[in-house]
């Protein structure tokens, strides 16, 4: 008997996913949309309050209530997309953003564009994660500091054009829409993007997916709630008791979550955000950066819009395009920041800090000596240099932060980082936009804005400090 052996080939390994131009592009714009949402309604409440008859604390909420549903989901998304697949989670959540903001533009009521502004920012926390994951995941050496590049800039310009943006939209009154065409014209943004993302964002997840942290992911959950909540909405609602309990509570909460998440480390579980990232030095120092620069990023960002348009008479296209010359020269200043960092390392992002104070400076002195008559002109040097040196540091620190993460844990790492910006934005308009609000009545508009910039100055001060202990280059 004869025995036959039949010989079998061996079985390919499947090729690492890869994400090219097209989808680059399709992620990139997607991490566009939440930061010029955040951004694009500044200009636009006051219109809003007036059409739908909204106190200041409502107002409020259509702000707040977007930030607290993204900073409070963010890592969760994160780590839905590891496990069910960042493509599936990238699609659904940009899907579900476009229905929001469909919704948020046609809401007949105060209280029903604040609802839809918090679903709107639970999906902005699905979709928004996947994009850093995916360009973890399926990029790699000089593509990959590219991409991150790319990415640390899409960030800066979407919050400085987001305003302008704004601005422009309510002015325009397109086909008699109003305020309404800022959330409106992100719908045939969502077409195209999932129509793009469909053909070009390929499938990643983690080789090893962890199950979701349900405890963590409540305490987290109530963490950032205990601290945003009264911070967002305590001066407009006058202080009550609720606010200071609240904050009273942050730091039991914020104590908990930690206990809960370091045990489950131990216990060789899967945490919502496991404390082990946090020996990664890139990432803990790169975090601790992301604080006091997006706080001075959108306590400006919004103390201007306030000033300029209550103060200085401004309407919201002179109040929005004022900034104009800070989303220029970021752009352009971002495309050279890769091979400035090639040659130089993180020196590039002390020397931003540097640059920025000078232009956040100079915008005080503008504000001082031009005041009431302050406008795209007075402040085009100030906020020219001071574009300059945001762009020198925050694309850096976006790459700083998730150099040493592993791909595995991309979403998580992602999630993470995305959370502190975001969390830091609310607290920088919390913080900044109430000393500056609290200032006006006893020092006058003049005098409350510059005193708010000098403070936003100490704080840049601080970010360039911090830069110090930075590792010279990036992994």
């Amino acid at each position: 008997m004869t025995e036959t052996i039949t010989a079998h080939k061996p079985r390919a390994t499947p090729a690492p996913p890869s994400l090219g131009g097209l989808g680059l592009f399709t992620v990139l714009l997607a991490a566009a949309l939440p930061l010029i949402d955040f951004f694009i309604v500044n200009v636009a409440l006051p219109a809003i309050g007036h059409d739908l008859a909204a106190s200041e604390t409502m107002l409020e909420l259509v702000v707040a209530g977007y930030g607290l549903a993204y900073a409070v989901l963010l890592v969760l998304g994160g780590r839905l997309g590891d496990l069910f697949g960042r493509r599936r989670l990238f699609l659904g959540g940009m899907a579900a953003f476009g229905l929001t903001s469909l919704a948020c533009g046609l809401a007949p009521s105060a209280w029903a564009l604040v609802a839809a502004r918090v679903a709107q920012g639970a999906a902005s926390a699905a979709m928004l994660p996947q994009v850093l994951a995916t360009i973890q995941a399926a990029t790699s050496g000089p593509r990959r500091a590219k991409a991150m590049g790319l990415y640390g800039a899409t960030a800066g310009l979407s919050m400085v054009a987001g305003q302008i943006l704004g601005g422009v939209l309510v002015a325009a009154d397109v086909w008699g829409t109003g305020w309404r065409s800022v959330f409106l014209v992100n719908v045939p943004v969502v077409l195209v993007g999932l129509f793009l993302a469909a053909r070009a964002v390929p499938e990643t997840r983690s080789q090893h997916p962890e199950p979701i942290d349900g405890p963590g992911t409540v305490l987290l959950a109530a963490a950032l709630l205990t601290l945003l909540a009264p911070l967002t909405e305590g001066r407009a609602a006058g202080w009550p008791l609720w606010t200071w309990l609240s904050l009273a509570a942050f730091p039991f909460v914020a104590a908990a979550f930690y206990a809960v998440e370091r045990r489950a480390d131990r216990r060789g579980r899967t945490p919502l955000v496991p404390p082990s990232l946090f020996a990664l030095p890139s990432l803990r120092r790169g975090l601790v950066m992301i604080v006091p620069f997006s706080i001075g990023f959108s306590g400006f960002m919004f103390v201007i819009a306030v000033a300029l348009q209550q103060g200085a008479g401004r309407g919201p296209v002179a109040a929005g395009l004022a900034l104009a010359p800070m989303a220029v020269v970021f752009f352009f200043v971002s495309l050279a920041g890769p091979r400035l960092v090639a040659r130089w390392g993180t020196r590039v992002v002390t020397a931003g800090a540097a640059i920025q104070a000078v232009g956040v400076a100079l915008m005080a002195l503008a504000a001082w000596r031009s005041w009431p008559d302050l406008g795209l002109v007075e402040l085009l040097p100030g906020a020219a240099v001071a574009g300059a040196g945001q762009a020198l540091q925050l694309p850096v620190v976006f790459r700083i932060v998730l150099s040493e993460v592993p791909a595995a844990r991309a979403g998580v790492g992602s999630g993470v980082m995305i959370t502190t910006q975001q969390s830091s934005l609310a607290l920088g308009v919390a913080t900044l936009g109430t000393l500056f609000l609290s200032l006006v009545p006893g020092l006058g508009m003049r005098d409350a804005l510059v005193t708010t910039l000098l403070v936003q100055l100490a704080g840049v001060a601080l970010t360039g400090l911090l830069s110090l202990r930075l590792p010279r280059t990036i992994g």
